[in-house]
């Protein structure tokens, strides 16, 4: 410690020392917040994401007629499974007071919805009462809350929806037109969901897309979605042999992709940014080694080994290195910690958004700390400050007291 306290003729020592302690825990604390927002952004997408659609789709002969329902039951009885939705989808006109607008209508039976949490649980404005009641399942329907928003309507309006495909007549596919009445709006807070779908009853959607008597796909809920592909093998027997089944990780293969490869290079970048940091120590070091030859001689002369002085600047080295990774897990993991009251300050203080959600999947910055990957962080800070503090320490164990003393 005396020694990274240099006296005021040695300033420049305690300088490049403390430009190395803070290097290190600015390069420690923004490796933590990166990779918890990285991890965050990755949990938020696949509970909401997974939480709207699937986990496993069943598609194929099994959807028509009636063999839909027994393949339904059969698939929910498997363990492991959560739910299993049929479900109708396609893409309507949506025309409001304010705008006309492209929408996707979702076909999911009033029961499906109730036990879909990431809508039912979600209701911004109404309710869900009158949903799926009435003849062919009711005219009442479900808005995410920016296209009710976008559209100009509210819970209690009407809302006239045209599908391109509607009944089948002698000269092709007519379109359909029909008024609907907005029962509530839901947020699933990813902007993609909520400025684009319309959730109707699915007996109503199979008249309104032109799809009388079958489903687009059975969507299945598990209850871990990192099983998924292990049990498309078990989904696909209880379906039956007419069933083609796929899993989430194949529906959005280039997206998962290409979110796994960026996390894999941020962290090896960001990684680059410590080892350049803790080379800091190698200066500070070899000018401690340089002020202090006359010490290292005199102790040397004394009786003292070269164990003894390499010992002595690597832990003088390791202790920067030390501080400054402590200090830097505490900084970057209380960040992450707290990082919607940061960015909360930080809008109010600016007075501007800084995590649009027109811009981004979602509406909220979000991290999660993995302790895991602080501990690596912590060992790989460790390992790189005392590499580099063992070439200047070897130089000074080296050192010949006798070269060291001829000119004092």
């Amino acid at each position: 410690m005396r020694y990274l306290r240099p006296k005021r003729s040695e300033a420049g020592v305690a300088l490049i020392s403390l430009i190395a302690f803070a290097g290190i825990s600015i390069a420690v604390a923004v490796l933590i917040i990166v990779m918890s927002v990285m991890n965050g952004f990755r949990a938020e997408l696949l509970s909401r994401i997974l939480g709207f659609q699937g986990h496993v789709f069943v598609a194929g002969g099994v959807l028509d007629g009636p063999a839909l329902q027994p393949a339904v039951q059969r698939i929910r009885a498997v363990p492991g499974v959560v739910q299993a939705v049929p479900v109708v989808q396609g893409q309507v006109l949506a025309m409001g007071p304010n705008l006309i607008t492209g929408a996707i209508v979702r076909g999911v039976s009033a029961a499906d919805v109730a036990q879909t949490p990431i809508i039912a649980r979600n209701i911004t404005h109404g309710a869900l009462k009158g949903y799926g009641q009435g003849e062919d399942g009711g005219d009442v329907i479900l808005l995410g809350d920016r296209l009710a928003e976008t559209l100009g309507v509210k819970a209690g309006d009407p809302l006239t929806l045209v599908s391109p495909s509607g009944a089948a007549t002698a000269f092709g596919g007519s379109p359909v037109q029909k008024t609907f009445q907005v029962g509530a709006t839901f947020t699933v807070g990813m902007s993609q969901y909520d400025q684009a779908y319309i959730y109707m009853p699915l007996q109503q959607a199979q008249l309104f897309l032109g799809r009388e008597g079958s489903v687009d796909e059975i969507e299945v809920k598990l209850k871990n979605p990192d099983q998924a592909e292990r049990m498309k093998a078990v989904i696909a027997r209880a379906a039956g042999p007419t069933a083609l089944v796929t899993d989430w990780t194949q529906r959005d293969t280039s997206f998962w992709g290409a979110l796994k490869v960026e996390r894999n290079v941020m962290a090896l970048i960001l990684s680059l940014l410590i080892v350049i940091a803790a080379l800091n120590i190698i200066s500070g070091l070899i000018m401690l080694v340089k002020n202090k030859g006359r010490d290292i001689a005199i102790l040397r002369t004394m009786g003292a080994g070269q164990g003894a002085v390499l010992r002595i600047f690597f832990m003088a080295g390791a202790t920067i290195g030390v501080l400054g990774t402590l200090t830097g897990v505490v900084v970057g993991t209380l960040f992450s910690l707290y990082i919607d009251q940061i960015q909360a300050f930080v809008e109010w203080a600016t007075g501007q958004a800084v995590f649009s959600s027109d811009v981004y999947f979602l509406s909220r910055l979000p991290a999660k700390v993995d302790w895991s990957e602080v501990s690596a962080i912590i060992v790989f800070s460790l390992i790189m400050s005392c590499v580099w503090t063992l070439p200047p320490a070897w130089w000074a164990s080296r050192l010949d007291p006798v070269e060291a003393l001829r000119y004092e």
